[in-house]
């Protein structure tokens, strides 16, 4: 039986299939979008309450309780976001029959890797030398660079939050006396707006 034109595009979706899941990490989870911003949006809200008298947010040096409670919420938030993200991509993976610690996996987090240790690092000097304003800029900004450098291995509409983020990072550090908005609106709304996209356009 002779093959049709449309026989032939087929055996290229099927292929260009194979060559994706081969190459690409494809089991980040929309839920776990959701739920990562939602933990971010409650992050923000206690910081908020941390620096509830407005001249706290002049930038000087924190007290000792002031450090530690906001190293207690953002090591907090971050193993919330992680845990949760690991947890709904193994199932995922798994609904699908695809391994997920693969090669794309491992390329897509050490791409990671460089800016969000570098970003993390630098908003612990801030941190230390009293400069609170501008740690949300950084890790919107170092965040951003990350997610661009992980939607070669995964989603290409990763790198466009990318963006988003880096753009929210550099607004805020103009404008620092809003920088913790747009950390919550970067973290926080963005991410389940995108964890909404995700799940509407690749899970359902």
């Amino acid at each position: 039986m002779k093959k049709t034109e449309e026989d032939y595009m087929q055996d290229l979706r099927e292929i260009r299939s194979i060559m994706e899941r081969s190459t690409k990490f494809l089991s980040l989870s929309g839920i776990s979008g959701v739920l990562a911003g939602l933990y971010a949006l409650a992050g923000a809200y206690l910081v908020f309450g941390i620096f509830a008298d407005q001249e706290a947010l002049v930038p000087g040096i924190p007290s000792g309780e002031q450090v530690w409670d906001l190293l207690l919420i953002g090591l907090i938030v971050l193993i919330l976001a992680v845990t949760t993200a690991v947890i709904f991509s193994v199932n995922k993976g798994k609904k699908k029959g695809q391994k997920v610690w693969n090669s794309a996996a491992r390329r897509m987090l050490s791409n990671m890797m460089v800016p969000l240790v570098a970003g993390g690092l630098l908003t612990l000097v801030f941190l230390l030398k009293g400069l609170i304003l501008l740690m949300a800029p950084v890790t919107l900004i170092f965040y951003g660079i990350a997610l661009y450098n992980a939607s070669k291995f995964t989603y290409e509409d990763v790198k466009y939050l990318g963006f988003i983020q880096i753009a929210l990072g550099l607004l805020g550090a103009y404008f620092t006396e809003y920088s913790i908005l747009f950390w919550a609106f970067g973290f926080g709304v963005m991410h389940i707006i995108y964890g909404i996209y995700v799940n509407y356009k690749y899970e359902r």
